[in-house]
């Protein structure tokens, strides 16, 4: 079987696809090209939109934030075409299908760019990232809570390498709670205590499933976790892509920066090396939100997976073009 590699690579099919994960913090493109044996990544960016700035909690994206975001689409829309990629799979998250205006702006997106925005669900949203960590990571038998922090979301998954037992999105993402919970810079003690008490509320359901199905590690994906994963590499000089898709970070780590972290201003935080700067203002209410978590049910490790949802369309596109696809929600 080996023998014959070659000449069936040349004459194996393959497609390349666009998919931008339009998210409510961050807008992602990815480049990848598929064919019945796997997927390649080749080009990935990513641009701080915040369309959720100043509107979020009001069910609004706000002018300057679809300026911002018709802007970071016409960059995606320039590269997409230098290499000619004619498929495109575009989806909006938790900004999108909360804002009233949010199904115009995907329309205009389209009218502009001719770039169908799909409006996920939170259910959606978590099956793609599953799918994204999954093929990042080896779960393994052993049961993990799989967390992603966007802006307006932060979707939670509990499953291993073969099943996802449960999922769920939760309307309490970082530009929600920064807006609804630091008024202050450092965040006050006051604040902190608020902002746990709504958790220890928000998250019930979340209680229920951990109580049933008993994960004992936590792997975050996207942004938050990405950012924390750079600071412990700036700490121990250790080389980022060398370690990919999974990048490092440990508990005690995590559980010591912020500690000191949640007390410092954000010129302050922008100063930690390995700290992006686009992360600096939510990075306290996200990390709390991690610590929550970890304290209140427990989990003994840490893990960060590079990939996350545009990853995971990539990998279900694969799967259900090539028949390859094994795992279901």
């Amino acid at each position: 079987m080996l023998s014959f590699a070659p000449t069936f690579y040349k004459v194996m099919k393959k497609e390349k696809i666009a998919i931008l994960d339009l998210g409510t913090n961050t807008f992602n493109l990815l480049l990848a090209e598929v064919s019945p044996i796997g997927q390649r990544i080749f080009f990935s960016t990513k641009i701080p939109v915040k369309i959720g700035m100043g509107g979020i909690n009001e069910g609004l994206i706000t002018q300057e934030a679809r300026e911002r975001a018709l802007k970071a689409v016409h960059q995606y829309h320039n590269i997409i075409e230098e290499y000619g990629i004619s498929k495109v799979f575009a989806y909006g998250t938790s900004a999108f299908r909360n804002a009233t205006n949010g199904r115009a702006l995907g329309d205009e997106i389209q009218r502009r760019f001719n770039i169908p925005v799909e409006i996920i669900d939170g259910e959606q949203e978590a099956l793609y990232i599953y799918h994204g960590v999954h093929e990042a990571l080896n779960l393994g038998k052993e049961v993990s809570l799989i967390m992603d922090i966007g802006g307006g979301s932060v979707e939670m998954i509990i499953g291993n390498n073969e099943n996802i037992f449960w999922k769920k999105s939760f309307e309490i993402g970082a530009q929600r709670l920064l807006d609804n919970f630091q008024k202050h810079d450092p965040i006050l003690p006051s604040e902190l205590s608020k902002l746990n008490k709504y958790l220890t509320d928000a998250l019930t359901p979340l209680d229920v499933a951990v109580n049933k199905f008993k994960p004992v590690t936590l792997i975050g994906s996207s942004g938050t976790f990405d950012t924390l994963s750079n600071i412990y590499c700036e700490k121990y000089n250790l080389n980022y892509k060398q370690i990919y898709p999974e990048f490092p970070l440990n508990l005690e780590f995590f559980l010591d920066l912020h500690g000191k972290m949640k007390w410092m201003n954000r010129a302050e935080r922008v100063n930690i090396p390995g700290m992006l700067e686009m992360r600096a203002d939510m990075m306290v209410v996200a990390c709390s939100l991690i610590e929550y978590v970890i304290l209140k049910y427990n989990l003994k490790h840490i893990r960060v997976s590079a990939y996350s949802l545009k990853e995971g369309m990539v990998s279900l596109y694969q799967k259900q073009t090539f028949g390859t696809l094994r795992i279901t929600a």
